[in-house]
């Protein structure tokens, strides 16, 4: 729980009335009935605790991963795997993007790590190019957090760029931290789970916050064959830490293929319309390949939003952004009109 200290993420709806809110890149449709169903049938078991050892949970993410059980940890979502990671690596010295997502700087925080960061440019675009290897080189991190696509820019990081990346790391004895939540809902990107077999310095991030509309119920799970690492990370958080009700649910969410594949494809069609409308507005937009967009407008412009019951996500609290910068989720067309006629609106009255 956050204690007197302002809220660096988005999606709290709670504290003034919002009928909107894109600050949150969930996937637009919510949460399948089936997963819905299965938090309900969980209910009967409440006066249980959960597995400890996530048994039916861990053995449906394996077979669907295509990874042994044995490179799979499940947290209280993704944050929380993220803080454990660098707990139990504890480097000196790592590197990261700018901007990027905000927990790793805030888990090597408490790690009493040094951060380095790679500025991306809106020159280029904010894509991550090849002198970021010479970066590693010249910095050589005790450890490197990727964000495939990244957070808030939505870029997808090319795949033979971060095959270099796994290789360079064992030419320096680094370890790789990339997250992708947010690539089933995204386009172009490719897994590296594949690498993991004969990398024990990889490490994969995932969640079912986004792809499955399952914020809620805070539900993660890390992949590496580092065993060592899974069980140091295991010591570090309490040994009921997945609830029962979130197991279920990730279970159930497995099998939702087709309600993802529905979902990102209307999510591909939208982010074209909203790109076009947003351009149209005069605001820079960036490039995308997630589900969700990050552009330049004028500043306030999330105040007044606000004012309407709209909520979008300011980014000045991001490295290497500032004042007018947002970034909104992509989410179902009506609801896309109705965000565009506010702006327009706001706009307009100038």
């Amino acid at each position: 729980m956050l204690y007197h200290s302002k809220n660096p993420h988005g999606g709290d709806i709670y504290g003034k009335q919002v009928f909107l809110d894109y600050s949150a890149n969930t996937n637009p449709y919510g949460t399948p009935i089936g997963v819905l169903e299965a938090v309900r049938e969980s209910l009967c078991d409440m006066h249980c605790y959960p597995d400890p050892y996530c048994r039916k949970l861990v053995a449906a993410i394996a077979e669907s991963e295509g990874v042994p059980s044995e490179y799979i940890l499940c947290g209280n979502g993704a944050a929380e795997l993220i803080y454990s990671y660098c707990e139990s690596v504890s480097p000196k010295q790592a590197v990261e993007l700018a901007p990027t997502f905000s927990e790793y700087a805030r888990g090597l925080w408490r790690a009493d790590c040094t951060v380095s960061r790679y500025v991306l440019k809106k020159d280029n675009a904010f894509r991550l190019d090849r002198e970021f290897l010479t970066f590693l080189e010249e910095v050589r991190p005790a450890s490197v957090f990727l964000c495939n696509p990244n957070n808030p820019t939505g870029r997808v990081i090319d795949h033979s760029l971060l095959t270099d990346v796994l290789s360079l790391s064992a030419a320096l004895d680094f370890r790789l931290f990339i997250d992708e939540c947010f690539l089933d809902l995204s386009v172009g990107g490719e897994s590296m789970s594949s690498y993991l077999y004969d990398n024990p310095r990889l490490f994969i991030l995932k969640a079912f916050t986004k792809n499955y509309g399952m914020a809620g119920l805070r539900l993660g799970y890390c992949m590496t064959a580092d065993q060592e690492l899974l069980l140091k990370m295991s010591k570090t958080v309490p040994p009921w830490n997945v609830s029962l009700p979130a197991q279920a649910a990730g279970i159930a969410a497995l099998k939702e293929r087709d309600f993802l594949s529905y979902a990102k494809n209307t999510i591909a069609q939208e982010k074209h319309w909203l790109t076009d409308a947003l351009t149209q507005l005069g605001f820079w937009v960036c490039p995308s390949d997630a589900n969700f967009l990050l552009f330049q407008a004028p500043a306030g412009l999330h105040e007044k939003l606000l004012e309407e019951g709209v909520l979008i996500r300011n980014c000045d609290n991001y490295y290497g952004l500032g004042p007018g910068w947002y970034r909104i989720a992509v989410r179902r067309h009506e609801e896309n009109m109705q965000l565009f006629s506010a702006i327009e609106r706001i706009l307009h009255e100038g």
